[in-house]
């Protein structure tokens, strides 16, 4: 638990907020103190090879949960280890994968990531055991090594993407492979939450039908940060029973962690609202300073451009440090040891960062979530994040990067221009001694279910005793394939007899559909992909496109051809979409009276059309201009969870002059942005509507919605938690110290009107009512 004591740390917050003239402020300093722990030796079945190996690197032995871990693995039980950064969790499952490969069998390791891969096979081929023939096996292989990897690898190391289009399709080429499998590790689960982790369920479960087709039955090994209720969480991923092990006995440095907020600029946004300096401009200052003082940092922001864009302002920040300091003080070289680092690196480029780093000749590194995960960078003393990452797993996840040699460590949360950091900022009860969320996901989901079912058909041809494998929902399912001419039911099963790949129709990071391919004009050159229902927001005529730390602006959008033509360009500003929304009610689930309303959980039709783009200066926001699109409307099945309140609840707010539609208004984008506190998500993976009056209700009625075909878990999770969720958004609302709503509590960046109307004061008293508040009239 936290504790008063300050660390070894406080010294580091200290120098930073004694720059001169640096006006924000630090709302919180919170003290994690360390801890201690002691070993209980090696397991008497682990080989006195991996014994010597590891005593090598200066391991002795095992900590008690480390233990536990490696003892239910071996006696054949299924199991997630759910504990902290830096808790030794590779090692737990380590011991059980490399004892069964040493006895002859193969181990699968799954990733989200590559880079966690490529650091996980450098720590295993530093162990150098006599029999271990490890490799990666993913998008960075060369395709002469593939072959060798398929027929004498014991110990591969992949991601779910490459599992989903290569290994599953073509299960033949490994069978050898598949029958020797004793363990499959499933590293970092955390990460597959909503859409993406419903998809990764259905690839485990067609990665179990293909290993009981060669006679195997692997444990699963599942680990991840720490977690609410992981055993359930790892039930549902895998579709097995599993175990559970949540005690962190493992030793750690002091972490003094603050909560710093932006100031308020002169700048003025919608509606005339004040607009706080970005978390990004923020964050580039503090990496700079802490470079400047020796202090070796990791700068954590949410986006690839943001990356590239904190670096380069911390390196220039630097320069001019090094320009105007007496001789002596400031090293000329300092510019050159801040980077960026993220996805779209080659992968020597990433190792080489990652090596760097460690080594001490990088101080500064802006990245995007990439090193979230267990890479290897011991030996850091400071973390700052730009903007809440969405989680409290991620942010002790991210924050535990610092310190992981078992020295002090310095984290700093910095607050964008938006509800939940706002609250975050003012809440610290929200973030410090609270359990992290439960893992949201939808493996029943039909769009995510109907092209797995699809995919495992064309790998081996579906029985009646595989439906109960890929579970309740399947035969429906299955069913509506059938009727839609995408598989053929014959005596023995279900077939696939389309001459295309059944993978292409699961986009495991998106949300299914055929991608929009993203083509340079001038060479033809294919850029990327952006996944179907995103296309009309994120590559529109006009539209601002970052690859790889290019800039291109969007000439045209085909949507018949899927191709949006790009070219190159450097623009100050980037762009957000704006649409309108309509929402209908098909079938409400569940429901329950909350106050004097309702709450209701059910299925929604919205029919969604990008109507303009407007145009922002990148390192103010400030609003550049708003120019009109021509795109046909999309039509979205989902679930949601809304609110109604009747005439007579909220008929006194009328009468006292509140505009009913600016509060409902003011309340479902502070919902929005609040929502992901509650439920594995990003704002942008959720959406909303509300209204005076609904035509389907008849009354004022909030509706916030997963922004994902069939829905994603969010709106359900937003249902069970409402009386906690909405009263933080109230709170959110009533703490923000603007006058008449701004970004940081009402105002919201993808509004497609605008952000008209809204009402503050209203939205307060108007929850005041939902939630059977006594409030004042002013909120």
């Amino acid at each position: 638990m936290p504790s008063s004591s300050p660390s070894r740390a406080e010294p580091i917050l200290s120098r930073l907020l004694g720059v001169p003239a640096r006006r924000a402020r630090v709302t919180h300093v919170e003290h994690v103190p360390a801890r201690q722990a002691g070993d209980v030796g090696w397991p008497e079945w682990v080989s006195e090879v991996l014994v010597t190996r590891w005593a090598n690197q200066g391991i002795f032995g095992l900590w008690p949960h480390q233990a536990e871990v490696a003892e239910l693995a071996r006696g054949g039980r299924n199991v997630i280890i759910a504990t902290g950064t830096a808790s030794g969790k590779s090692l737990a499952y380590q011991v059980p994968a490399l004892t069964s490969v040493l006895d002859g069998g193969t181990a699968l390791y799954l990733t989200p990531t590559k880079a966690l891969a490529a650091d996980q096979l450098r720590a295993l081929r530093a162990l150098d055991v006599p029999g271990l023939r490890a490799a990666a096996f993913d998008g960075d292989t060369p395709y002469e090594e593939r072959t060798w990897i398929r027929q004498h690898a014991n110990y591969v190391l992949t991601n779910p993407d490459m599992l989903h289009r290569t290994l599953l399709p073509g299960h033949a080429r490994w069978s050898g492979f598949w029958r020797r499998l004793r363990t499959v590790v499933v590293d970092e689960c955390h990460g597959y939450r909503g859409v993406f982790g419903s998809h990764v369920a259905q690839i485990l479960r067609r990665l179990r039908r293909v290993c009981a087709r060669y006679g195997a039955d692997p444990v699963f090994v599942l680990a991840s940060a720490t977690a609410s209720d992981p055993r359930s969480f790892a039930m549902r991923l895998t579709g097995l029973q599993t175990a559970e092990v949540t005690t962190d006995a493992s030793p750690r440095g002091a972490t003094t962690f603050a909560l710093w907020e932006p100031p308020l600029t002169d700048l003025r946004g919608e509606g005339g609202a004040p607009v706080r300096r970005p978390a990004t401009a923020e964050t580039a200052d503090l990496l700079a300073d802490l470079v400047l003082a020796g202090t070796r940092t990791l700068a954590f922001v949410r986006s690839r451009r943001a990356a590239e864009s904190v670096a380069l302002s911390a390196r220039a920040r630097l320069a001019d440090l090094a320009a105007d300091a007496a001789p002596g003080r400031a090293p000329a070289d300092l510019p050159d040891r801040v980077a960026a680092y993220r996805a779209g690196y080659l992968a020597e480029e990433r190792r080489e960062l990652e090596r760097a780093l460690r080594a001490g000749e990088v101080l500064g590194l802006a990245t995007t979530n990439a090193l979230e995960l267990g890479v290897d960078v011991s030996g850091l003393d400071a973390v700052l994040i730009a903007g809440w990452p969405g989680t409290r797993a991620s942010l002790w996840q991210q924050a535990g990067r610092a310190g992981r040699a078992g020295q002090d460590a310095l984290a700093v949360l910095v607050a964008r221009d938006d509800p939940l950091d706002t609250y975050l900022v003012h809440h610290p009860e929200a973030l410090f001694g609270r359990p992290v969320e439960a893992i949201v996901l939808d493996p029943g989901n039909p769009y995510i279910l109907g092209p797995h079912l699809c995919a495992a058909a064309a790998e081996i041809p579906l029985t009646e005793d595989d439906l109960e494998i890929f579970g309740p929902t399947a035969k429906d399912v299955l069913a509506d394939l059938v009727h839609d001419g995408m598989l053929r039911r014959r005596s023995t099963g279900w077939f696939w007899t389309r001459r295309e790949r059944a993978t292409d129709l699961a986009d495991i990071r998106g949300s299914g559909g055929a991608p929009v391919q993203v083509v340079e004009l001038s060479t033809g050159r294919l850029l990327g992909t952006v996944d179907e229902p995103s296309a009309h927001s994120t590559v529109h005529a006009g539209a601002v496109y970052v690859h790889q730390g290019e800039t291109f602006l969007v000439s045209e959008l085909d949507l018949e051809a899927g191709v949006a033509l790009v070219e190159a360009g450097t623009p100050d500003y980037t762009t957000f979409a704006r649409d309108v929304t309509e929402i209908s009610v098909l079938d409400s689930l569940r429901s329950h009276p909350l106050g004097p309303g309702e709450l209701h959980f059910g299925s929604v039709e919205v029919t969604r059309q990008v109507v303009s783009y407007l145009k922002r200066r990148l390192q103010s926001g400030e609003l550049l201009g708003d120019e009109d699109l021509d795109l046909p409307p999309r039509t979205l099945r989902t679930r949601a969870v809304w609110w109604t309140l009747p005439a007579g609840a909220v008929a006194p707010l009328a009468e006292a002059g509140i505009d009913l539609g600016g509060a409902a208004h003011a309340a479902e984008h502070a919902a929005i942005g609040m929502l992901p506190l509650f439920a594995t998500c990003d704002r942008w993976d959720i959406g909303g509507v509300s209204t005076e009056l609904h035509a389907d209700t008849g009354m004022l009625t909030v509706f916030v919605y997963d922004g994902h075909e069939g829905g994603a878990g969010f709106a359900e999770r937003g249902f069970s938690r409402a009386l906690d969720w909405l009263t933080a958004t109230r709170e959110a609302i009533a703490s923000c110290e603007c006058e008449r709503g701004c970004p940081s509590c009402i105002q919201s960046p993808k509004c497609g009107n605008g952000n008209e109307p809204l009402d503050k004061a209203g939205a307060l008293r108007l929850l005041a009512v939902l939630l059977s508040l006594d409030a004042p009239p002013g909120g």
